[in-house]
């Protein structure tokens, strides 16, 4: 008798549970079909299509803007002309695109994230055809032709120009923002000519009349001997920047210093 109203008890149970179970599968279907909502009807972010890796195959001259369509166009728009999500291409040019696509600036993850030097997320063949389909967008700077400069106009330049932010090393610093200001060692003498016309991020853009192009040869000449080539004979301390060797002095070369004189003077009283 007992286990027949034991029974009897967990069937009640059961029953009164049933609205609340059918209320929360209702709004777990109500969120889900939000999310889905959402998820369609906003574009998805440059490069969010999957095909971030990079294409070893030939690259047509069609396939640039087949790329362009199915990686570029949710931000920049189908014709370069741009959306709220990303800015118009038109006046970019294959400089702008080959920048920011060899530097792996771009594409993002999402339109809100900074465009932030990484690893180029595609081929030189794939980079090639995005940015020969980008410059017949428009009327933007083509790929600038780089040509040997003048070392020495080039440091004087440098100097003035961009060893405030990018240090006299060229190994990069913190800037006002706390933005930062990054090494140049990794970037190739195109990357650096593109970077003094474009102005990535903090970094203001230097038109023609400020530097010519050949001053800008003699930049990247300087930029293209500094690194390894800086310390060829000597050590590599300054390759860490004045910040770092200013705290390896304060913390390290001077309380050697003051030790080596207690001892000294230690022994002289002796």
């Amino acid at each position: 008798m007992s286990r027949h109203f034991a029974l009897l008890h967990r069937r009640a149970r059961v029953l009164r549970a049933l609205p609340r179970l059918g209320l929360v599968l209702g709004l777990l279907a109500v969120a889900a079909a939000l999310t889905l909502h959402s998820v369609g009807s906003s574009p998805p972010p440059a490069g969010a299509s999957g095909s971030t890796a990079a294409s070893t195959a030939n690259v047509s001259s069609d396939e640039g803007r087949q790329v362009f369509l199915r990686e570029c166009a949710w931000c920049h728009g189908g014709q370069g002309q741009g959306t709220r999500y990303g800015p118009d291409l038109k006046t970019a040019g294959g400089q702008g695109a080959d920048f920011y696509l060899r530097t792996g600036r771009m594409p993002l993850r999402t339109p809100d994230d900074e465009a932030e030097r990484g690893k180029p997320a595609y081929s030189d063949t794939t980079i090639d055809a995005l940015v020969g389909y980008v410059d017949s967008l428009g009327i933007g700077p083509p790929v600038p032709e780089v040509k040997p400069g003048d070392l020495q106009a080039g440091r004087r330049l440098f100097l003035s120009n961009c060893a405030a932010c990018h240090s006299s090393s060229g190994t990069g610093a913190i800037v006002s923002g706390g933005k930062q200001a990054p090494s140049l060692y990794q970037d190739g003498p195109t990357q650096v000519a593109e970077a003094v016309r474009i102005g990535p991020g903090p970094m203001p853009g230097f038109t023609e009349k400020e530097l010519t192009d050949e001053e800008v040869d003699s930049i990247v000449t300087y930029v293209g001997d500094l690194g390894d080539r800086q310390v060829k004979g000597g050590a590599s301390l300054d390759q860490y920047g004045p910040i770092a060797e200013g705290l390896f002095v304060w913390l390290v070369a001077l309380p050697v210093l003051v030790i080596v004189i207690r001892l000294l003077g230690k022994k002289a009283k002796r």
